[in-house]
């Protein structure tokens, strides 16, 4: 079975506790975001911007490079974390976020930050996005990748469907879905606001390759998604169970941190456990 060498994937757990320790101080700067989500993905995040992607950071704009779409848009501090950590932009520009004239918006925008590819909002658009870049990949024969991480709840959302049905007809083996598992949203439970299992059957029966994998072991996440690559005349989705609030006891598995962020005295604890 292939492995990842053991000293990178050190390197990329140590990463992504770096990226986790900017989320957490971003978001209490900011007084307002997403926690949970944002410290759940922060694994999947380093994975992709340290050793999955195709990508220049000093040139974002490469017409190469694979595309990342972020469906759940409200995890951006994740995303925004871990693109600082890669060299796209000073990692002071950080403690902007949510700041009236950042670059560095609560839902990420396509004009504002060099590197984004699309802008967000409404829950379940991501997917649309990803078979519509996917699509135009295959028609001018150009082999960069696409890869959408989406929410657990937003696949509440008919829209997700649609975009898999789209990917099944067209055959988008250049797509890859990422669900991130976390089984919460901003009211409670996902199984108890809107039940989503059988998820594995579900996927099936859309046409889709799946498979699933722990999303916050790194190793674990890189191989399942090189094992994705391989598959062809079909589009994959990896169910990454995640861990939302990862990293922070305190704020592990309670969905009341999904919309809520530290103050400052709960900051210094989390970083304290992030350190260790």
């Amino acid at each position: 079975m292939p492995k990842v060498d053991n000293s990178s994937v050190k390197q990329l757990e140590k990463t992504a506790q770096e990226v986790r320790k900017n989320i957490v101080k971003i978001l209490t700067q900011a007084g307002s975001g997403h926690t949970a989500g944002s410290l759940g993905l922060a694994d999947i995040f380093t994975a992709f911007y340290f050793n999955l992607l195709n990508h220049r950071p000093r040139q974002p704009g490469w017409k190469d490079r694979d595309r990342l779409i972020l469906s759940n848009g409200h995890v951006c501090p994740a995303r925004y974390a871990a693109m600082a950590e890669a060299g796209y932009f000073s990692k002071d520009k950080l403690l902007t976020l949510r700041q009236l004239g950042s670059p560095l918006q609560g839902h990420p925008e396509i004009d504002r930050l060099p590197g984004v590819e699309t802008t967000s909002g409404p829950l379940g658009e991501g997917t649309s996005e990803a078979v519509g870049l996917a699509c135009a990949a295959k028609m001018d024969k150009v082999k960069w990748r696409v890869y959408c991480i989406l929410s657990d709840g937003e696949l509440q959302e008919g829209q997700t469907w649609e975009a898999f049905m789209f990917a099944a007809k067209y055959k988008l083996d250049n797509c890859l879905f990422i669900l991130d598992r976390n089984h919460i949203q901003i009211s409670g439970d996902t199984e108890k606001v809107m039940p989503l299992e059988p998820l594995t059957d579900k996927f099936k029966a859309f046409n889709l390759h799946v498979e699933e994998c722990d999303g916050n072991n790194i190793e674990n996440f890189v191989l399942t998604v090189k094992r994705c690559q391989k598959i062809k005349n079909r589009s994959s989705i990896i169910i990454a169970n995640t861990i939302p609030g990862k990293g922070v006891n305190f704020m592990e598995n309670q969905y009341e941190w999904h919309g809520k962020t530290p103050n400052p005295e709960e900051m210094t604890l989390a970083l304290k456990e992030l350190k260790k």
